[in-house]
């Protein structure tokens, strides 16, 4: 019997890991886009004179427009599918984000309105990014494998630091802050054209086998979530009911308010984090690039073992919620040896605290393999939408809260607090409110 498995699965083209790796490229390049900033952050704030409030409301200019085009963006990819929307989106960005390096061409207030606007343009093209992450996962990997390609995908968050940050601040440190927007801005233009040659749904793709369809199909693939959508009416798309429905839905407003708290983290990280290496422990620019690498890729071994984990366990007990639980709820738990930082001086345990602690957020990153597990059919787009609209809601509300903490106490012991509760908030959320973790169905008027 076990030679007959070993034969079927000899003859099964591996299709579905280009399409994996192919989201993990694209958001690890989506993560050093929205990077960019924080590298670049303590010389635009020297040379355009901004106090650390200033610098908050900049921080979270990504996080205002990314919330607000969450639901369309997830409508756009129900009604085009994810191929299309989720290239013009990569391209898109991508040239907001060349724009950005313009800015120093301008007077102080000037440059100051034109950086805000440009990363809320950055963040509104971005917005259909992760949710197309998710629906393409549930259309191309079964259920027991739908947990390591969701945490594969996620940990570029991760991957993105440990390649990009040391890359960025060299170049800021040789050529100029300027010149990092212009790097990332080019390489993410032609990450897009890439997409278009290499992504197409499962009933489409020229490499796939009847062998490897069948295998991902009979797994719980939704298979069909893109298929034919030049048959699409004009007037479909979401409804109010279908979202007013997964609003109320206790599971998964667990789910929302769990993603928040994790998302607070992660945008930690993406903003004030190199600021706090370089004020408030003295490395320069350049070294702060290098010593952000050891805790993101802490962060990336830690998402890519949350996901393994998950599915095996999923695979051991056959039981999804247990599954998705273990490793969010010991993972967010862990995320708060963050706070230790305020306890410690050397630089070298810093670092190692803030390692361990985006370790376990790795680990605990499991929320869009969640989605994928859990969103109808018919609305996984606006499902996705909704998820990362609560998600990064954060976006706005981390940098600018601990620009405040920071303008109040001038220390960022208030901050990091403010971070680790944040974890503890998540763990509970997963604990005591979402319950059974299993798709939801939809009601029909």
């Amino acid at each position: 019997m076990s030679a007959i498995v070993s034969v079927a699965e000899a003859k099964r083209s591996r299709v579905r890991l280009l399409i994996g790796t192919m989201l993990f490229l694209v958001t690890t390049v989506n993560y050093a886009e929205r990077a960019t900033l924080s590298i670049a952050g303590p010389a635009i704030s020297k040379e355009l004179h901004l106090d650390p409030i200033a610098m908050g409301y900049v921080f979270s200019a990504f996080g205002w427009s990314y919330v607000i085009a969450q639901v369309p963006g997830g409508w756009l990819l129900d009604r085009f599918g994810s191929r299309l929307v989720y290239a013009f989106s990569i391209i898109i960005w991508s040239l907001f984000t060349m724009m950005q390096g313009w800015v120093g061409f301008f007077g102080a207030g000037s440059a100051l309105f034109m950086l805000f606007a440009l990363r809320f343009l950055v963040g509104l093209a971005e917005a259909p990014s992760f949710p197309a992450n998710a629906r393409i996962v549930a259309a191309w990997f079964p259920g027991n494998e739908r947990g390591t390609a969701s945490a594969f995908f996620n940990s570029g968050q991760y991957f993105a630091t440990v390649l990009f940050a040391p890359l960025m601040g060299w170049i800021a440190h040789e050529f100029g802050w300027r010149s990092v927007f212009f790097v990332m801005g080019a390489l993410g233009v032609i990450m897009g054209l890439v997409w278009l040659k290499t992504i197409h749904g499962p009933k489409d793709h020229p490499g796939i086998n009847e062998a490897e369809f069948d295998y991902i199909k009979d797994g719980g693939a939704l298979v069909d979530m893109d298929a034919a959508k030049d048959k699409v009416t004009a007037d479909s798309g979401p409804s109010w009911d279908q979202i007013r429905q997964l609003l109320g839905n206790r599971m998964m407003l667990g789910v929302y308010i769990g993603q928040y708290c994790i998302n607070t983290l992660t945008y930690f990280f993406l903003t004030w984090f190199p600021v706090y290496l370089v004020k408030e422990r003295g490395l320069s620019i350049l070294q702060a690039g290098f010593v952000a690498t050891l805790p993101a890729l802490c962060g990336f071994i830690g998402g890519v073992l949350g996901g393994v984990i998950s599915d095996a366990i999923l695979r051991k007990t056959n039981s999804l919620t247990l599954a998705r639980k273990v490793p969010i709820v010991g993972g967010m738990l862990l995320s708060m040896s963050i706070i230790a930082c305020n306890y410690v001086d050397g630089q070298a345990l810093v670092v190692g605290f803030m390692a361990l602690a985006f370790f376990g957020k790795g680990i605990g990153a499991l929320g869009w393999a969640v989605v994928s597990d859990t969103s109808p059919k018919e609305a996984g787009g606006v499902s996705g939408g909704l998820f990362n609209t609560f998600g990064n809601l954060t976006s706005i509300t981390t940098p600018i809260v601990i620009g405040y903490i920071l303008a109040a106490t001038g220390s960022f012991n208030g901050a990091l607090l403010f971070v680790g509760a944040n974890a503890l908030v998540a763990a509970v959320a997963y604990l005591f409110i979402v319950g059974k973790i299993e798709r939801v169905q939809l009601k029909t008027s």
